[in-house]
């Protein structure tokens, strides 16, 4: 059975018939007035995931590093204010300018889209919802499952540095367990979407103080494997201020190509997880183990969290009605304000 295909509760009922940790019946959040093909069902722009779709395979058949790019985008602006586009504002003092989302990309992508909806379709096509359609494209291509996207977001209309909360990647399992829950999110789907880190990099600066003095100690993470720890000093070599802060690939088995597959929850088991949250999954408690190690054996039981994970997360603090705009250009708002 194809699981684009199935309705939301179809996929929870799915997974908790191959994954014991949860009740299905505790994995739906109420889901706000979004709905499937919102544009096609509402007619109001009848092929907008067709046009959406194109564009990024013409990005992605040039760059297969759009889809960890938007898939941070998206966690980035739904983990903080809600899912309402509010970390593409532009400002001296938006979101984007937070430390905490110091190299954010594919802000270019999501231009072009709305570029090209804005010419077929005026104002009717959120930039909320072309951030999560676009996202769930790219994530297809690097080989994710095609999961439902609900769509008839509304865009917000303010953008501010300050409150943004994303946590250090050096956050403790307690910490991070408490961050998702404050979103409304479990531990399965901590778990689940913190497997987004099978793509991308990051730069060594976030992995350090893993590598030369941990917790203050002056001595490694004791949790990383020693032949992964060797090679991690010489891709981070300890610097001084003002010299290159390389990047390193937080999955080297996925590297260059950003696939999406189980081999993250691999390496988490081997003590071969590059940032300090992510290792932190094999050390949190029996249930985190389980679930780790469930996907590291099978892809698929990955692939069915995965579908509800982001339709959980993509559910967040959603604007519909007559909440927010329907943003003419991703960067500003209607009233030509960048914040």
């Amino acid at each position: 059975m194809t699981l684009f295909l199935l309705p939301l509760i179809g996929i929870a009922l799915a997974l908790s018939l191959c994954l014991g940790f949860v009740d299905a019946a505790e994995t739906i959040q109420s889901r706000p007035k979004i709905e499937w093909h919102y544009y096609k069902v509402h007619n109001t722009c009848h092929d907008a995931e067709v046009y959406i779709r194109h564009q990024v395979k013409l990005f992605w058949d040039k760059d297969k590093s759009i889809t960890p790019k938007l898939l941070r985008l998206v966690s980035s602006d739904c983990l903080v204010n809600g899912c309402d586009a509010s970390i593409l504002l532009d400002g001296p003092s938006s979101e984007k300018t937070a430390s905490q989302n110091s190299g954010l990309g594919g802000f270019v992508i999501i231009d072009k889209i709305k570029a090209v909806l804005e010419e077929r379709c005026p104002g009717v096509v959120s930039c909320a919802d072309i951030l999560h359609l676009a996202t769930r494209d790219a994530l297809k291509l690097a080989g994710a499952p095609a999961y439902p996207v609900f769509a008839g977001r509304r865009d917000g209309v303010t953008s501010d540095a300050r409150s943004v909360d994303l946590p250090s990647p050096s956050i403790s399992w307690q910490e991070a367990l408490a961050y998702f829950k404050s979103k409304g999110l479990d531990v399965l789907d901590m778990s689940t979407l913190l497997g987004a880190h099978s793509m991308g990099r990051s730069r060594c600066r976030y992995i350090v103080d893993r590598l030369y003095n941990f917790k203050g100690t002056g001595k490694p993470d004791p949790s990383m494997d020693a032949t992964f720890l060797a090679e991690m000093r010489k891709l981070c070599p300890q610097r001084k201020k003002g010299e290159p802060d390389p990047l390193v690939y937080l999955n080297p088995e996925s590297g260059s190509n950003f696939n999406f597959t189980e081999t993250y929850y691999k390496r988490v088991l081997s003590r071969k997880a590059v940032l300090g949250v992510d290792q932190q999954l094999l050390y949190g408690d029996n249930q985190t183990k389980e679930i780790i190690e469930e996907f590291a054996a099978g892809f698929e039981d990955l692939r069915r969290s995965f579908s509800l994970s982001m339709s959980r997360m993509g559910n967040i603090k959603v604007l519909t009605g007559n909440q927010g705009e329907i943003r003419r250009n991703c960067r500003r708002t209607n009233n030509g304000n960048p914040n």
